[in-house]
C-alpha cells in the first residue's frame, strides 16, 4: 500500500506515518518548510502544483488529509478572533483539504484509493460547549466537505471518511489531554482499514463510534 499524508512532521501525521513505514507500506510524507519531507505548503496552490508534476500519475491507495491549525486556543469575543485568525485557519483547515484533494483525485482513482480527513469532536453541531470559535467552524465546515464529498466519489468507486482523533497529548491537543498519540494512531489506523463504500461519508471516533454530527 502507498499512503500520502499531510503535515507528516509532527504529532499525529508524524506517528501515522512511522506506523505505516513499521508495517511495510510506503508513505509519502508532506510537510512545509521541512528538508527530509515532500514539500507543500496546503494553502498555496503553486505548492500543489509542484506536488503534483512530482507525483505524475503515480497511484495513491490511503490519502489522509492531516494537515491542520488550532490558532484560536484561549480567545474570547473582544479579546481575539481576529479576521486574520480566520482567514488563516480556514486556508489551512478547509480550503487546504479541499486543494489537497483536488491535486491528488486522479492519483487516489488510478489505485481505487481512500480519502480520510483527520477532523475533530469540535465539528460537531451537537457538541457545542462553546469557545474556539474558529477552529469549530473550520473543522464543521471540512466536516461538510468530506461528507459531500463522498456522496460523489462513491458512484466512483473512493471511499472517505472522518475521523475524530481523540484528543491527543501532541503540541495542538497540550499535556492535559485524554491520551497519547500512540493510542489514537493504533484507532486510527484499524478505522481506516475498516473503511468502505458501505461506511462512506461516516464521522467516527479513533475507538470506532459514529460521532454525533
Amino acid at each position: 500500500m502507498r499512503a500520502l499524508i499531510t503535515g507528516a512532521n509532527r504529532g499525529i501525521g508524524l506517528e501515522l506515518a512511522n506506523a505505516y513505514r513499521d508495517a511495510g507500506h510506503e508513505v509519502l510524507a508532506t510537510a512545509r518548510n521541512a528538508d527530509e519531507y515532500l514539500s507543500l505548503d496546503v494553502t498555496d496552490p503553486a505548492s500543489f502544483q509542484t506536488l503534483s508534476d512530482e507525483l505524475g500519475d503515480l497511484p495513491i491507495d490511503l490519502l489522509i488529509c492531516n494537515a491542520g491549525v488550532f490558532l484560536d486556543r484561549g480567545h474570547t469575543i473582544g479579546n481575539g478572533y481576529s479576521p486574520d485568525l480566520w482567514a488563516q485557519t480556514f486556508a489551512v483547515n478547509v480550503t487546504g483539504v479541499y486543494l489537497t484533494v483536488e491535486a491528488l483525485i486522479s492519483n487516489v482513482k488510478a489505485a481505487n484509493g481512500k480519502i480520510v480527513i483527520i477532523s475533530s469532536q469540535m465539528a460537531s453541531q451537537t457538541k457545542a460547549p462553546g469557545g474556539s470559535y474558529i477552529y469549530r467552524a473550520s473543522k464543521a465546515a471540512s466536516l461538510s466537505f468530506g461528507r459531500n464529498l463522498s456522496a460523489d466519489l462513491k458512484p466512483e468507486g473512493i471511499a472517505v471518511g472522518i475521523y475524530h482523533p481523540g484528543w491527543v497529548t501532541t503540541d495542538m491537543g497540550g499535556q492535559g489531554a485524554d491520551i497519547d498519540v500512540n493510542e489514537a494512531v493504533a484507532g486510527l489506523v484499524q478505522r481506516f482499514d475498516e473503511l468502505t463504500l458501505e461506511t462512506t461519508g461516516c464521522f467516527r471516533t479513533y475507538s470506532g463510534e459514529d460521532h454525533p454530527y
